[in-house]
């Protein structure tokens, strides 16, 4: 099975990252929910709580409906000047490649469709994301270590630093090594 996950600029914010060498300009959302939902098993999207409503229109106008909305908060997050109520949530939109299975194979993971982890800091990209939200976002998405895992925004290499590991958890998970 594949699967992708994408992490790319949200819309609106491409002009943050155009020092980095990946820099392409603003990312055409429609055309990568589009591409993703046909050539990958599961998929998730993560953007901001701003994009929300956008992103929601569209995945009606692409008319994708298996997906669920999760919700990264952050108890600690960026308060930015002259913004009234900083921005400590993101959704995420997952198609699972697979119904979730509920197992204590990753060690205080609670199932929930949330997650309250605090941001990264100094790890070289704005919106590097912290390894438990990747680890969460992996077991909501119905991920196996055997699935072909594709990183879309590599970035910091952040996402598939984090799904080795946990695809070496999992491993010693089912090994019997942890328990």
């Amino acid at each position: 099975m594949k699967f992708a996950y994408a992490d790319p600029p949200y819309p609106g914010n491409a002009h943050l990252y155009k020092d980095h060498p990946d820099y392409a300009g603003e990312v055409d959302h429609k055309e990568l929910i589009a591409r993703m939902d046909s050539e990958y098993d599961g998929w998730l999207l993560h953007t901001g709580s701003n994009n929300l409503a956008y992103i929601m229109g569209l995945l009606t106008e692409l008319d994708i409906s298996n997906y669920r909305v999760m919700s990264w908060v952050k108890p600690f997050a960026a308060f930015k000047r002259n913004v009234s109520v900083a921005y400590a949530w993101e959704p995420i939109i997952v198609k699972a490649i697979r119904k979730p299975v509920v197992s204590k194979r990753i060690d205080g993971l609670i199932m929930r469709d949330w997650l309250a982890e605090s941001i990264t800091l100094k790890k070289g990209l704005t919106g590097t994301k912290p390894s438990k939200v990747c680890v969460w976002l992996f077991e909501v998405s119905g991920l196996e270590p055997e699935d072909e895992f594709y990183d879309l925004y590599p970035g910091t290499l952040a996402v598939s630093e984090a799904h080795e590991d946990w695809c070496d958890t999992v491993e010693a998970w089912r090994r019997g090594d942890l328990r």
